[in-house]
């Protein structure tokens, strides 16, 4: 890799590295951090004009000990506003976008798209922020390697920079951990760094966090995002020539929605995804038979992850084709008829009391057992307190929240194209005032939430592949 000396002002820095591999925007990134020029306001003096973000370097024929000259102001220190207040709804909308309190977009590194949309949604869950904020620099004596240390520090500096930043990240450092963690995410053609798929960027991220960051206090020790995320499926596994039947369980972090000419809702394709058939041997046949596995959840996450299985291996062209099939999903998912027997029976009486809070709220009368017993006892006492109890009451006097087996939508990454190894991933986030933002890279814009319902497919506009989901505590 060359080295350039780049004059600023009155300032030279020596010695700067440049990848070729990758474009010029990572370049100006780094004389971001040198200077505090955003990469937007950069004006850098090359052979034949000024340097463009998607330049190729190799055309450029930027010499080892070359010096370039590069104009452009800092930022300025924010001065005491000589005008009167301002309305958010007034604002321009970038504006209004940075008064949501969570406005930084992140720069595409070339085709890091699918990058950038994984990070702001998981971005968008603060218990794994917490739990992040909490992670040691040093490497922890669990056998963690190296690798997966620096991919969750890099996680967390990253999220890190999002919560304090108004102006868009670039996200390199994390980029150049994630590719050495994950060496299929360097994949290049044509000396460019090539599109990936961002469910596998999703999955692998989760997975390393779920190996590095442990919790101390329980015993034996315990992940947190296992207890965020983790999903644990108890399956049935039968076959009817034999008559054998068996018991299995695991462990997950999303559930599939299986996608066919039959499935028209996120419910259809989640229970195509819960069933499924296999062939392997069968010890009373003496050959390999054919069984089926009905799979039922036994334990609920914090937050539900759910995958739309939109592609498949294409031998014809060789690549993950795009079914681009619509699927519509709702912004309350209740996922009850997929439990277990046994999650059933437990999740029945914090389900009670959930709709015992949210009639309150409307001035109904509740309709538990424990309810109506009170009832009996004082109706003017009851009706009274009744009335004034909501579910953020009920979550904060409860020590332990539980599960409703009822989810709300927080997040959704999408993508345009019809492969998944090309096109474009978008992040859309939820907000805490119940806005929503469409993460575009590096250029965050507010969202209603109709058009977050429009993101199911049928078409070449972006579509849901990854749905997060919220649970709804009492």
């Amino acid at each position: 890799m060359p080295t350039v000396n780049v004059k600023w002002q009155k300032e030279t820095f020596q010695g700067i590295e440049i990848d070729t591999s990758q474009p010029p925007i990572v370049f100006k990134s780094q004389l971001y951090t040198l200077t505090g020029v955003p990469p937007e306001r950069q004006k850098i003096m090359v052979k034949g004009g000024i340097l463009k973000d998607d330049a190729d370097w190799f055309t450029l024929g930027v010499k080892d000990g070359q010096k370039l000259m590069m104009i452009g102001t800092a930022d300025e220190i924010v001065k005491a506003p000589e005008k009167g207040p301002v309305f958010v709804e007034d604002l321009p909308e970038e504006e209004q976008v940075v008064a949501l309190g969570h406005s930084a977009g992140l720069y595409n590194l070339g085709n890091t798209c699918y990058m950038n949309s994984t990070l702001q949604c998981l971005h968008s869950v603060p218990e794994l922020k917490s739990a992040l904020l909490s992670y040691s620099d040093n490497v922890r004596g669990n056998g963690v390697d190296q690798a997966s240390h620096n991919l969750t520090v890099a996680t967390r500096n990253t999220f890190g920079e999002l919560d304090q930043s108004v102006r868009p990240v670039a996200p390199l450092l994390f980029l150049q951990t994630l590719r050495k963690k994950y060496p299929q995410f360097a994949q290049q053609q044509n000396n460019v760094y090539m599109q990936q798929d961002a469910e596998e960027c999703w999955a692998q991220l989760v997975y390393t966090l779920s190996q590095t960051i442990m919790s101390e206090t329980s015993e034996p020790p315990a992940g947190p995002v296992k207890e965020l995320f983790g999903i644990d499926l108890v399956s049935r596994v039968h076959c009817a020539e034999s008559g054998e039947e068996s018991l299995e369980r695991e462990s997950i972090y999303s559930l599939k929605c299986h996608i066919s000419h039959d499935v028209n809702h996120l419910h259809e394709g989640l229970k195509h995804g819960l069933k499924s058939e296999l062939e392997k041997a069968s010890p009373s046949l003496g050959r390999t038979a054919l069984y089926t596995r009905e799979s039922r959840i036994n334990e609920l996450p914090r937050y539900l992850t759910v995958q739309f299985v939109r592609f498949f291996w294409k031998r014809e062209s060789n690549q993950k084709a795009k079914i681009l099939r619509k699927v519509d999903y709702p912004l309350e998912l209740d996922v009850y008829d997929f439990c277990s027997d046994e999650l059933k029976q437990k999740l029945q009486a914090p389900r009670q009391l959930l709709r015992d809070a949210e009639n309150a709220k409307f001035g109904l009368k509740a309709q538990g057992k424990a309810n109506s017993s009170k009832e009996n006892e004082g109706s003017s006492s009851s009706a009274g307190e009744s009335s004034n109890m909501d579910i953020d009451k009920a979550d904060s006097s409860a020590r332990n929240k539980q599960l409703t087996g009822i989810y709300d939508l927080i997040a959704v990454l999408t993508h345009k194209g019809r492969s998944a190894d090309s096109g474009h991933y978008v992040g859309w986030v939820k907000q805490d005032d119940g806005k929503w933002i469409e993460f575009d890279d590096d250029n965050p814009s507010i969202r209603k939430e109709e058009e977050i319902l429009k993101l199911s497919g049928g078409g070449d506009w972006h579509m849901a592949y990854i749905c997060l989901y919220k649970a709804r505590v009492i």
